[in-house]
């Protein structure tokens, strides 16, 4: 069976993530983000969303892991910051319903919704910059990277919630990437 983490960065929606992964069949645990990832033996992570960047404990070391890695909302803004990208704060600030275009039809976490899906996200803080190796997957009117893909080294990122009932499709995403980390 596929083992997924979820890394806990103190989101209000993590255990929802958790209970996304569980009900697909996965093998899952939300553990602490102090949990050093030599202690961990998974197929994916998942860095959740939280917030605030000074909490994050020991997140970045799991984009060292040889493992994919799905970060959502804080988790996403952490590999692009932990990755020479930049974050920045966002023009709209805080949770709302959002129309995002996927721009890549044939990205392995986010494709399978082009050309467009409804989203639940915050945009308090936003990637600003893509870190070298990640290309732009989907946007919206109110933000310019809303997903990136790095698949040469299986690190993905929605700035979205997949895991809640307001984001329509958030199911695939959990979905594909299951796909993502049973194709290794």
């Amino acid at each position: 069976m596929t083992t997924i983490v979820v890394v806990d960065n103190h989101g209000q929606f993590t255990h929802l993530e958790r209970r996304a992964l569980r009900d697909l069949g996965v093998d899952t645990e939300l553990i602490d983000n102090d949990t050093p990832p030599a202690d961990v033996d998974a197929d994916g992570v998942v860095l959740s969303g939280g917030p605030d960047m000074d909490r994050i404990g020991r997140s970045a070391e799991y984009l060292e892991a040889d493992i994919p890695v799905l970060g959502i909302c804080l988790g996403m803004q952490l590999i692009a910051a932990e990755l020479d990208g930049r974050v920045g704060g966002g023009e709209y600030g805080g949770y709302a319903d959002v129309n995002v275009d996927i721009v890549d039809a044939e990205d392995p976490l986010t494709g399978t919704l082009h050309p467009e899906t409804r989203v639940w996200a915050s945009h308090a803080d936003e990637v600003t910059e893509l870190p070298e190796g990640f290309e732009l997957t989907a946007k919206s009117d109110v933000c310019d990277v809303e997903a990136m893909s790095d698949t040469d080294r299986d690190l993905y990122g929605v700035q979205w919630h997949p895991e809640v009932a307001h984001t329509e499709e958030g199911d695939e995403i959990f979905e594909n990437f299951l796909a993502i980390c049973e194709s290794q």
